[in-house]
């Protein structure tokens, strides 16, 4: 109805007035001279008064009702996947090999850290290596020849060295963790 009355051709304020009246705002703001209370501020709200009114607490180092709790919590940190002999979702487990120079470290969720850029609403697409420990020009010149190969012309490349990052310009995730998955990463 305050909608339809605001919209219409003659605007009546004196229809208006009883929406807005001063006995539906709060007591505090209902004052002639309004004052300044915050309402989202600790220093506004009132003191903590004497400890003695506030009930006794006993603290229990492992009560026997903390295992029901303990399940419901979050574990800190992602368990250690069981071993199988192939997993449905056709994940596999690291098992580097020992003669290469460089490794690609797992995330912590136990993925490849293997990922797509977009900038510029989807134009440019750039593939990120994360994680690269050990020679990182090896990685980067053996992945630059064989996304050269498959695609008969050069590519750009960037290779981070402090933070173990190597940048190909282009979509080649797929690509990219095939290989790590042959090299067993």
């Amino acid at each position: 109805m305050a909608l339809r009355m605001l919209c219409s051709k003659t605007l009546n304020i004196n229809r208006i007035l009883p929406i807005i009246s001063i006995n539906n705002l709060p007591k505090q703001l209902q004052n002639e001279t309004p004052t300044s209370v915050r309402w989202s501020s600790f220093r506004s709200s009132e003191p903590v008064g004497d400890i003695a009114q506030f009930p006794e607490v006993e603290v229990v180092q492992n009560p026997p009702e903390w295992k029901y709790v303990e399940r419901l919590l979050a574990p800190r940190t992602v368990p250690k996947p069981t071993p199988k002999e192939s997993y449905p979702s056709g994940w596999t487990p690291a098992n580097p090999q020992p003669e290469l120079k460089y490794v690609v470290q797992r995330t912590k969720n136990h993925m490849l850290p293997v990922y797509l850029r977009r900038a510029f609403r989807g134009q440019r697409r750039i593939t990120a290596v994360r994680h690269v420990e050990g020679d990182i020009w090896q990685l980067e010149a053996e992945l630059r020849y064989l996304i050269e190969k498959q695609l008969n012309r050069p590519i750009i490349t960037r290779v981070n060295e402090m933070s173990g990052q190597i940048e190909l310009k282009g979509d080649h995730v797929a690509f990219v963790e095939k290989f790590l998955l042959e090299k067993g990463m």
